[in-house]
């Protein structure tokens, strides 16, 4: 998808849906999309306290010094993957993702510069990867799993990557972002 697809199957604000904080630790996390290209994701490091080795986005808590979501979500990028904020465009935010290990998550959507480097901080993140549009665009995904956790059956989306299981959080915004791209303007 090139940048003018992007601009017009998300429109500007894109859908936001504010959910209760109260019980839950803020956490906004940047969802950055290369045009003609696809989303950036990184694996976490296995020394995180919070969901080590996983697929993610670069995001974390809402500290008391950030602004906004959007404020957070750049200098969590800026902090593990080394992206300037200078170089991106903010477009809007998904709906909120409440988790359920506690966190109430803000995706803010953002366009970065074709060709962008990143610079992985190594203490949080190991391998930072691009999902392609062709994928988030492909009616057939993501898959629909079913696992038992706690004794009960939990649906859930995963992504299909050769080195890599996408799911949980990451999974469900990435569907989130996939459908809102699959709506014809």
């Amino acid at each position: 998808m090139n940048e003018a697809e992007l601009r017009r199957r998300l429109p500007p604000g894109l859908a936001h849906n504010r959910l209760s904080l109260a019980e839950n630790r803020a956490a906004a996390v940047l969802v950055p999309l290369e045009p003609g290209r696809g989303v950036w994701l990184t694996r976490r490091s296995g020394a995180m306290l919070n969901h080590a080795g996983q697929v993610s986005f670069a995001g974390g808590k809402v500290d008391p010094g950030d602004a906004t979501v959007e404020d957070a979500a750049l200098r969590e990028a800026r902090e593990e993957i080394g992206l300037d904020p200078a170089g991106v465009e903010i477009l809007g935010r998904l709906d909120d993702h409440i988790t359920g290990t506690g966190f109430h998550i803000t995706p803010v959507v953002a366009l970065v510069p074709r060709d962008v480097v990143l610079h992985v901080a190594s203490d949080e993140v190991v391998e930072v990867f691009c999902l392609p549009f062709a994928m988030l665009l492909d009616p057939a995904l993501p898959r629909e799993r079913r696992a038992v956790l706690d004794g009960a059956v939990r649906v859930f989306h995963a992504w299909p990557h050769e080195r890599h299981v996408i799911w949980g959080a990451t999974g469900e915004i990435l569907r989130k972002l996939a459908m809102q791209l699959r709506v014809r303007p």
